[in-house]
């Protein structure tokens, strides 16, 4: 197995965990003080990590999540990371209450795009997931290409898109999922954007313009993760659950651990969607908050479930196997440098 480091949130701090020189995974928690809301890796330098808390702003780890300083917007409460693979040192963070932030010095300095307050319909916008239910920036998704297209998602209200930079905004983009839970642009192609929601999932092949929501075999609707393959970009992956669980007051029932009733389903060529097994329990008990794959290793696929196991399949999600270390949860963030 190549070395691997999965660093998750797990609701308060974080957890890290790592394959020591003896072959034996090493488990660390860390950042015990902090609400981590977020986290992204540099797509250049697996060193390079960040992380957005609720009140503490940006956090920056220059040893792939070892150790951590502060990177700026103290006070904010940061839900979405992205870091430019295209222009060295560009990071934008999304927070609640949903504005966008730019850093073009790997986060010594930030600048609000203010074009984000301007986006139509936005008073419309929020959130059921916690009070006081203001809508949050949930996703920020980068051009492999352009280096102007940026894609954001917002829980709950809309998918927006802008071609300058961030200077100005689309409202809601046709076909797209409005309450948005992940959304991912194809590690190498520009056209290819995939997005999972709270009312279903969709994909975009104009580089997030337009949207269209493949429901042909997939028979929950309540989405969270999405990932693509890195070599074939019609081949993409969901993690979905039922909508609700009337047992627990109607909450989803990917919030309950222990009834997420879920399953990852793949779709592929646009095929309708299959529900994976090969080894993985069925249904998954425990959502799968996180669905990783490794633009080094075509076919190779991570699930991160919430609590706390990371399962890896190398064949398309055909078989699977756990990895052997536990991490205490991983609630809702987990990435892989």
């Amino acid at each position: 197995m190549n070395t691997k480091t999965f660093i998750a949130t797990t609701g308060q701090g974080i957890e890290r965990a790592s394959l020591r020189a003896d072959d034996q995974w090493e488990v660390e928690s860390l950042l015990s003080e902090c609400d981590v809301r977020c986290l992204a890796a540099h797509p250049l330098d697996k060193n390079v990590v960040y992380a957005g808390t609720q009140g503490s702003g940006v956090l920056r780890s220059n040893n792939a999540g070892k150790t951590w300083q502060l990177a700026g917007l103290p006070d904010h409460s940061v839900t979405a990371l992205a870091v430019s693979s295209l222009e060295p040192g560009t990071i934008f963070a999304g927070t609640k209450p949903a504005l966008l932030f730019a850093s073009r010095d790997g986060g010594a300095t930030w600048t609000e795009l203010a074009g984000f307050r301007h986006i139509p319909f936005r008073r419309l916008w929020f959130s059921p997931a916690e009070p006081p239910f203001i809508a949050s920036v949930q996703a920020i998704a980068l051009s492999p290409t352009d280096p102007q297209v940026i894609v954001v998602g917002i829980e709950a209200g809309a998918v927006v898109r802008s071609d300058d930079g961030g200077t100005t905004w689309t409202g809601h983009r046709p076909g797209a999922v409005r309450d948005c839970h992940s959304l991912i642009f194809h590690s190498t192609s520009g056209d290819w954007v995939y997005e999972s929601g709270g009312t279903g999932v969709a994909f975009s092949r104009n580089g997030g313009m337009t949207w269209t929501q493949p429901r042909a075999g997939l028979d929950r609707r309540y989405g969270w993760a999405c990932a693509t393959d890195p070599a074939q970009p019609e081949i993409w992956y969901v993690s979905a659950s039922p909508m609700f669980l009337l047992s627990h007051g109607g909450v989803p029932a990917a919030h309950v651990d222990g009834k997420a009733n879920a399953y990852i389903f793949r779709s592929a060529g646009g095929a309708a969607w299959q529900k994976l097994g090969g080894g993985l329990p069925q249904p998954l008990h425990y959502m799968a908050y996180a669905l990783i794959t490794d633009p080094a290793a075509p076919g190779h696929l991570y699930a991160g479930l919430s609590n706390g196991e990371v399962w890896h399949s190398t064949d398309y999600g055909d078989t699977w196997r756990c990895l052997p270390f536990q991490l205490k949860s991983i609630h809702r963030s987990l990435i892989m440098v």
